[in-house]
């Protein structure tokens, strides 16, 4: 199959392994599935301290269960990914662990305490419900599949995340201040999640014409905004004045002063060379060395606990 059929066969779930895709279509399509599982592990990493720093048995049981979702999620989306002949699922985590695989750049910021925590599970959590919502159509099959799930289990993510903010917009007022002090340091980042503005998106085009994306990044951070600015303002969160956002009331649609976005920054972290995020990495890669032994274990015949009688 050449790249003319596949753009003009393009449609939601149209392709598929049995599918002799072009090679363009499968390092497209492998570039975008392992962005998406590598973030989903990166998520996971940063919201694990709080399995322990969560204030209540009831939080630390429920921050447990999302942590298990997002390395489950992770996997579905490299076997999505592998589906297409490109990596194998080791050498994308190998890449990850390595700092070669790229992830979202809310996941290079580490979080510091409590307060901070709704701004990953609800606010950054629903900007990635509004991109995976439209994934649901995307071209390649696997990925598809593996969104229905993936979709169905975030939807309880961003609750738990905005309960948590509830509690805290409706508790004393230091809680008050120090939330809208979170909401303030992560919201330009929150912005930025939708990756560069369409102009200087460099991979939209072609991912838009072969069915692998459905909206542009400019699209789905209008999305966020029309969704998330009243959510913001329900819990009283008061937005910086920098960078501005306003409505557009002729086109009837938020719009944001993105020159006032850190893009140098940006960059910085779309080439794993931000300090905070070359942490997160390096955290990465020590788990994975600690657990070289189990998979060591596990592709040698006869090694202890792999044989017959153990898995009986």
């Amino acid at each position: 199959m050449d790249l003319e059929e596949v753009e003009r066969r393009a449609g939601p779930r149209e392709f598929g392994p049995k599918d002799d895709m072009p090679e363009e279509y499968r390092m497209a399509a492998t570039r975008m599935i392992q962005f998406h599982a590598n973030s989903e592990i990166m998520g996971a990493y940063i919201e694990r301290p709080f399995i322990r720093q969560s204030p209540s048995l009831e939080r630390k049981l429920a921050v447990s269960a999302q942590v298990q979702d997002e390395i489950g999620h992770g996997q579905l989306l490299y076997r999505a990914a592998e589906n297409l002949g490109i990596k194998t699922r080791e050498e994308m985590l190998d890449e990850l662990a390595n700092g070669e695989g790229k992830f979202l750049n809310c996941f290079h910021y580490p979080l510091a305490d409590w307060y901070e925590l709704p701004m990953i599970m609800f606010f950054v959590d629903g900007a990635a419900m509004r991109r995976q919502a439209t994934l649901k159509r995307t071209s390649w099959e696997p990925y598809a599949h593996a969104i229905d799930k993936i979709c169905f289990e975030e939807g309880f993510h961003i609750k738990h995340g905005e309960d948590i903010l509830k509690e805290l917009a409706t508790g004393s007022r230091r809680d008050r201040d120090r939330l809208q002090e979170a909401f303030e340091l992560w919201w330009p980042r929150i912005l930025q999640f939708f990756g560069p503005t369409d102009d200087r998106s460099t991979h939209n085009d072609f991912s838009t014409a072969v069915g692998l994306k459905t909206m542009s990044n400019d699209e789905l951070r209008t999305a966020f905004l029309n969704v998330y600015l009243p959510k913001a303002e329900k819990y009283g969160l008061e937005l910086p004045e920098t960078p501005e956002v306003w409505y557009d009331e002729y086109e009837e649609r938020y719009r944001v002063n993105e020159d006032q976005l850190d893009w140098e920054e940006f960059g910085l972290i779309a080439r794993n060379q931000f300090p905070q995020g070359v942490g997160q990495i390096d955290k990465r890669h020590r788990t994975q060395e600690a657990v070289e032994w189990v998979r060591e274990s596990l592709e040698t015949p006869g090694a202890p606990g792999t044989t017959g009688a153990a898995a009986d």
